[in-house]
């Protein structure tokens, strides 16, 4: 039985294809401004790697800042939900999930089963964010995937007091100014972010074993950070941990389409 799940993020799009219960196609685009777009771009490619038709698919389930609006998707279900369910097929025993992605963070505890018993959430600001990271990628000149090797290499790591996305990215343009070095600036960005989302992990109360999802957890150097901070190793995922969500989607949508 094949079936899909469909995660619109808020800066990209994932789709997980399974049949009985086994990967079979996984892909990641940029979001367009069309959520639908974005969607069914996505979809096509899972199928066209897995060789599928839409017609193959029994069931998808939607979730995602955009859920609402994938066209293809039978149901749809919360970004908890999803990211509990896919990191439980990942790692059964998986206690803590650290989720961040484009425009939130958050910590879930689970029950050791797939089930979240407890969550806490970013406020408002974007500041430890994906997308804050990608703001200041584009000040530094730095490609993403530049962005945590290079802050491993500090000598002189810089101290950044801003608590709020803007005034953070008004200070980095300041140590530009100041002839900072780009590694010690990132060095500075990242132990930002990671104070902010172990704060998160201890209003939550840390629970081991712990997995680190989203886009961001392919940041090498806040993996190294969390794990320093917090004094614990993070479960590896056997998939590219962005796609959480959208693995916890098809998993439902396999029991969906179990019950008919």
């Amino acid at each position: 039985m094949i079936v899909a799940g469909c995660d619109i993020g808020s800066r990209t799009g994932k789709v997980v294809l399974m049949n009985d219960g086994s990967v079979v196609g996984l892909q990641i685009v940029p979001r367009s401004v069309n959520f639908a777009e974005t969607a069914q771009k996505v979809f096509d490619a899972a199928l066209s790697q897995a060789g599928l038709k839409a017609e193959d698919v029994r069931c998808v389930v939607g979730t995602g800042y955009g859920k609402a609006r994938i066209p293809f998707a039978q149901e749809s279900a919360t970004e908890i939900a999803c990211q509990s369910a896919g990191a439980a097929w990942v790692y059964p025993t998986v206690r803590t999930i650290i989720d961040m992605g484009g425009q939130d963070c958050k910590v879930l505890r689970t029950d050791g089963r797939g089930l979240v018993s407890d969550f806490v959430m970013n406020d408002k600001c974007a500041s430890g964010t994906g997308r804050f990271l990608e703001d200041i990628a584009r000040i530094l000149e730095v490609g993403l995937e530049e962005m945590g090797p290079l802050s491993l290499e500090a000598t002189d790591p810089v101290s950044i007091s801003a608590q709020c996305s803007v005034f953070a990215k008004s200070e980095v343009v300041s140590l530009i100014a100041e002839r900072k070095l780009v590694r010690d600036i990132l060095a500075g960005i990242h132990e930002a972010v990671v104070r902010r989302l172990v704060t998160l992990v201890h209003r939550l109360g840390l629970e081991e074993p712990v997995l680190f999802s989203g886009g961001v957890a392919k940041n090498a150097g806040l993996v190294r950070r969390v794990k320093d901070r917090l004094g614990i190793e993070l479960v590896s995922p056997s998939i590219d941990p962005q796609a959480i969500g959208a693995l916890g989607a098809a998993l439902l949508a396999q029991k969906a389409a179990a019950k008919g």
